[in-house]
């Protein structure tokens, strides 16, 4: 091996040289990464695949998914049209081979670039695709025109409606699709290929006059249903953000009133189907979800786990609900998968609640009130103290009511799943309702869920399973109720002298305020009190279903269901000694006091039936057998205590005094037997029978079981041949029913003698502590009964395009639960059993039309509701009930109305002596004070409820009528929904006025009594009277000022859409935003804010004898919200 010497290379070591070297081999090495990475880029794109399943999409989009998958980049010109809408379905296939398929035949060209893809015009094409003159005429299979069938360029948004002859006329490009659609007739699609006169024929649709809809225990197609009964697709509804699913019904249905009584978070509202027919019992409706009649509270129910809704009325649709069915039913079917693909959605508003200062009571500002107490001293002859000599020095002082208001916040978000496979189907919804209250310290928050899954184990077997958690969380100090009581924060604030402030100079807040010159009352710092007071109910729900259908033999289904509804409710109740609730003499110290409650309920509910339906040439039948038992169970425990050294500690151990517990246990149980018969003949004539036997532990054993039947004919007389000559008319049906239901809702226990173990007995002179009856038991007690008679009709004009239905009505209730007297003699006041009988009777009417349909479509749902009552009977020992709720009463005669208004009635003033001595007069009337009506003409004034007193009917508290009108809009990609509803004739009897009129008190007034009598030379307006004598007379007797005109116009609902365009949106079906006005406008007489207000007296007993009350109820609030819908 031979030894080569190297050169010495020493001028590499120079430094400079190395720098060099380094640089140069660091670039070439980036040179190099890049060539190779733009080469295996170039590459990658050239073999780039994609996978691509799109229908009817914007060609926009399409490329928009490409440029996702790949790297590519699309660059065209404003001349290219990338709006048109192309459907492709490819699995892995190169770029240049989709974009091969995806243009063909377009006047779109393509050239790869590298990593770009430029779109040019196809001038070509282009030029082939000019606009044409196209025209033609649209009929139906027997050749007679189609009036305003829309006619639309598919994904272009331009169209038009056939005229009277059923032609069109437009300008389209060839190779455009013309879409024909029409309510009624199955849509069409013609793609153009020259300018020739088109002649299109639409087929009727007979899915869509067959539409099936829920009825009791079953489905029925709706042209067979005989009874009277709508449905709601909440579906249609989905677009108008509601807190409460009953806010949906508003407006909607003819025959079925909603109101509002109450702003109170959470709460729902009160729902009347064809009038109050009961004395005392309450009137609210069965509701039954997935074939479950629900006991307690429906306000648990998120709106967004409803499909749909079917409200049944008459006897014939209620019938088979038997002994709950008097006041109607609602049906709620919630939503299920249907097989297909997997579908998600995504729900969500947020918005902001705030009081309208219409509506608000119109009370004195501090100048006012000085005024007016100034004024009170001297027409008093007294001294005027110092703290009112100078009443401008208060300007408008503190506005107590709007102290205790607050903007509040709302928000709701739900998802949705549904999938569905060859045998199983599934479908998840998931929501959050948070809704602070517009009152101070009150808010509701709900979280809820619902699973609904079917498994078909074979072609005849299904196993069905629903489950659907609830929790609710609510904090509400007491608000609502009557001035000076303990319960009305809002009311007593309300009265508070506006000179006070409710906050020191420091920025806290006060325990009692004290009024300059007034030393009888103390004031508490109502501000203070509902912020401190602590009134939290929490609330867990379980609804589960589970039931198993079998059809052994064609026609035959067989099924079994278990149901079940197991809940608790908890409520800590502490008031601490910082919060006072009531006006009081002073000074008087505040005790804490606590209560705490717990309710636990479970309630099981096993069904099985047999339905089998059979055709046999023209004949069909449907027969239909049911068991069920029904069991519910209650517990009730509840502990209060008072005295408290520390209000932090807010436990019943920390309490001084500690109240006896109290406990209940409420159980019934309820055994049925149902069947149904429906036959038809050609489809065309219909009779329909129903029978409910109820058996219930509630009534007396000489009543434990009642029958409830029902009949009812059809007739769609379209389906005559002698109708043929009349195209217009798509639908022409009559029908008629008649039936019994019934009225279980009285106590538990009524019908028992009822042991009480706290009563005392005096041997001479011992005291012995025994047990005594309490309660005077009835074995006769038994249902309520009414029996119905409903005649209706059901038109539709040009393929239903216009629909209108009219009902009329007529039920008597009798065997009416009441509390009738006994004589003393028998240790007991009164008896509960069955007396009187009553009569509703009404009209109604609806109209649905398409107003306008193509581009624009416009559409409307109209209705109103007549109805009027009498009382045919009452007990044998009176002709008249008069019921009393506080000042207010009302009166029931034989002959007459329900629960009308009784008081006296207002006939001016006693403006001066010569007034006073001419006229007649009660033994506490004076110059000065309100003058009432003689109306029995005896010379004298005296208030018994007899034919000897003077009162008299002063209002009937029940409307006249009632209607809806809902406006659909849609122009392109906006919607616009206008819901109103409103009453006509009703009145309301306002006895929040008895302590705004309070002439002689510490209280605060309304600005209206600035113009009260002063003297017989300033007599006033002639409804307030004087300050210095009689003025009980003003607050005290219920007269017919209190009274007020309940009549109202209220937008309910506005609510503005945009749906965006599908180009602009990837990875979703469908992206809407939305905002909407709940409570927008309130046109009423009615001064203070809410017309509908006391309706079922806020849901609760004693039912129709006291309507329209109104209290000073938590104010219902106008609210504000954005939201948006998102399906992927």
């Amino acid at each position: 091996m031979k030894n080569i010497p190297l050169p010495d290379l020493y001028y590499l070591e120079n430094p400079d040289l190395k720098q060099l070297f380094r640089i140069m081999r660091i670039s070439i090495f980036l040179l190099f990464f890049c060539l190779f990475s733009l080469m295996a880029e170039n590459s990658h794109s050239q073999n780039a695949r994609v996978t691509i399943n799109r229908s009817d999409a914007p060609l926009e989009s399409i490329l928009n998914e490409i440029e996702f998958q790949t790297d590519y980049l699309f660059i065209y010109k404003e001349d290219v049209n990338v709006k048109m809408r192309k459907s492709i379905h490819v699995s892995s296939k190169p770029v240049a081979e989709v974009l091969s398929i995806l243009l063909a035949e377009s006047s779109v060209a393509y050239k790869m670039a590298g990593n770009h893809i430029i779109l040019t015009r196809n001038a070509a094409l282009a030029a082939q695709q000019q606009k044409l003159g196209i025209a033609g005429t649209v009929t139906d299979a027997s050749g007679e025109v189609l009036i305003g069938v829309s006619v639309l360029i598919k994904g272009s948004g331009q169209g038009i409606v056939t005229d009277l002859d059923g032609n069109f006329s437009l300008a389209a490009n060839m190779g455009d699709i013309l879409q024909f659609s029409y309510t009624g007739y199955i849509p069409q699609e013609i793609k153009l290929k020259d300018n020739h006169s088109l002649s299109i024929v639409l087929k009727e649709d007979v899915k869509s006059l067959d539409e099936v809809v829920v009825v009791a225990y079953g489905t029925q197609t709706k042209r067979a249903v005989t009874g009277a009964m709508e449905t709601l697709d909440f579906d249609k509804l989905s677009d108008v953000p509601v807190a409460q699913f009953t806010q949906k019904m508003q407006g909607q249905i003819a025959g079925v009133q909603v109101n509002q009584g109450t702003g109170v978070p959470g709460q729902g509202m009160n729902v009347r189907i064809r009038g109050a027919a009961s004395l005392s019992t309450g009137s609210n409706p069965l509701y039954v979800v997935d074939g479950f009649p629900i006991v307690g509270d429906i306000n648990d129910i998120n709106p967004n786990e409803i499909e749909s809704m079917t409200i049944l009325k008459d006897a014939a649709a209620t019938s088979l609900y038997g002994s709950r069915a008097a006041f109607g039913v609602v049906l709620i079917q919630t939503k299920g998968a249907k097989a297909g693909k997997t579908n998600i959605s995504f729900n969500a508003y947020m918005g902001v609640q705030n009081v309208p200062q219409k509506g608000r009571p119109e009370m004195m500002n501090g100048t006012e009130w000085a005024q007016f107490k100034k004024e009170s001293y001297e027409d008093l002859g007294q001294s005027v103290p110092t703290a009112f000599q100078n009443p401008s020095q208060y300007g408008k002082g503190h506005d107590w009511y709007d102290a205790m208001l607050r903007s509040a916040m709302i928000q709701d978000y739900n998802v949705s799943v549904s999938t569905g496979k060859d045998k199983f189907t599934s479908s998840f919804v998931l929501g959050y309702f948070n809704q602070d209250g517009v009152l101070l310290n009150s808010d509701y928050q709900r979280i809820s869920a619902r699973a609904n899954s079917t498994y078909r184990i074979s072609d005849n077997l299904k196993l069905a399973f629903n489950l659907a958690p609830t929790y609710s969380f609510e904090n509400r100090p007491s608000s609502d109720g009557a001035f000076f009581s303990g319960g009305g924060l809002l009311a007593n604030a309300t009265l508070t002298p506006p000179i006070l402030d409710y906050r020191n100079e420091d920025g806290t807040y006060p325990v009692v305020v004290t009024t300059p010159g007034v030393t009888a009352f103390e004031t508490p710092n109502w501000v203070r009190s509902i912020q401190d007071i602590v009134n939290k109910r929490e609330a867990k729900r379980l609804l589960a279903n589970a039931s198993l259908q079998y059809e052994p033999l064609k026609g035959l289904v067989l099924k079994t269901s278990l149901n079940g509804d197991i809940g608790s409710n908890y409520q800590h109740n502490f008031q601490p000694s910082t919060a006072g609730r009531a006006f009081a003499a002073a000074p008087s110290a505040i005790a804490a006091n606590l209560y705490e409650a717990n309710n636990r309920y479970w309630s099981w509910l096993s069904e099985t039936t047999a339905n089998y339906s059979k055709e046999i040439g023209n004949h069909t039948f449907e027969l239909l057998l049911g068991y069920t038992t029904q069991r519910f169970r209650s517990d009730y425990s509840a502990i209060s205590g008072s005295n408290f050294s520390d209000d932090r500690i807010q436990t019943i151990d920390a309490a001084l005094v500690k109240n006896n517990p109290t406990m209940d246990v409420q159980e019934w149980s309820m055994i049925s037997y149902l069947s149904r018969v429906n036959y038809s003949y050609k489809g065309k004539y219909l009779i329909g029978a129903s029978i409910r036997r109820d058996g219930s532990s509630r009534f007396g054993s000489n009543n434990k079981w009642g029958n409830f039947p029902s009949v009812s004919l059809g007739w769609i007389v379209s389906d005559e041949a002698f109708m043929g000559k009349l195209k217009s008319v798509s639908l022409l049906k009559v029908r008629g029913s008649y039936g019994m239901i019934g009225n279980n809702n009285i106590g538990n226990y009524t019908h028992y003698n009822t042991v009480s173990g706290n009563t005392n007995a005096v041997f001479g002179s011992t005291v012995a502590s025994g047990s005594a009856v309490t309660n005077l038991g009835n074995d006769d007690l038994g249902w309520e009964k009414t029996r119905q008679l409903d005649f209706g009709v059901d038109l539709g004009f040009f393929n239903n395009r216009i629909t209108f239905t009219y009902d009329y009505y007529n039920k008597i209730t009798s065997n009416m639960l009441y509390s009738l007297p006994v004589p003393e003699e028998s240790g007991f006041s009164t008896l509960i059993g069955n007396v009187g009988k009553l009569k509703f009777w009404g009209h109604e009417f609806s109209i649905n039309s398409h107003n306008i349909v193509g581009t624009f479509n416009w559409s409307t749902n109209f209705n109103i509701s007549f109805s009027d009552n009498r009382v045919l009977a009452l007990s044998d020992l009176s002709n008249q009930l008069v019921a009393y709720s506080g000042i207010v009463s009302t009166i029931s005669r034989v002959g007459g109305r329900i629960g009308q208004f009784y008081g006296m009635v207002q006939d001016g003033i006693y403006v001066n002596q010569s007034d006073y001595d001419q006229s007649p007069k009660a033994v506490d009337s004076q110059v000065g004070t309100i003058k009432f009506h003689d109306v029995n003409d005896d010379k004298q004034i005296t208030y018994g409820d007899d034919e000897s007193g003077d009162k008299a009917e002063i209002g009937n508290p029940l409307p006249k009528f009632t209607f809806g009108l809902t406006n659909n809009f849609e122009y392109k990609n906006f919607d616009l929904t206008i819901v109103a509803t409103g009453t006509y004739g009703n009145k309301i009897a306002a006895a929040v006025e008895q302590g705004m009129a309070n002439l002689d008190g510490p209280f605060n007034v309304m600005k209206e009594v600035k113009d009260r009598w002063r003297s017989p030379d300033n007599p006033g307006a002639g409804l307030y009277g004087k300050t210095t004598g009689g003025t009980s007379r003003e607050r005290d007797i219920f007269h017919s000022r209190f009274v007020y005109d309940g009549s109202n116009l209220t937008i309910k609902n506005i609510t503005l859409g945009y749906t965006l365009p599908a180009n602009l949106i990837k990875f979703v079906s469908r992206l809407r935003v939305y905002a909407s006005v709940q409570q927008a406008f309130v046109f009423s007489k009615y001064k203070y804010g809410n017309p509908e207000v006391g309706v079922d007296f806020d849901g609760n007993s004693p039912g129709a004898l006291l309507q329209g009350i109104d209290y000073s109820t938590y104010p219902v609030p106008r609210t504000f919200t954005f939201g948006l819908n998102i399906n992927f």
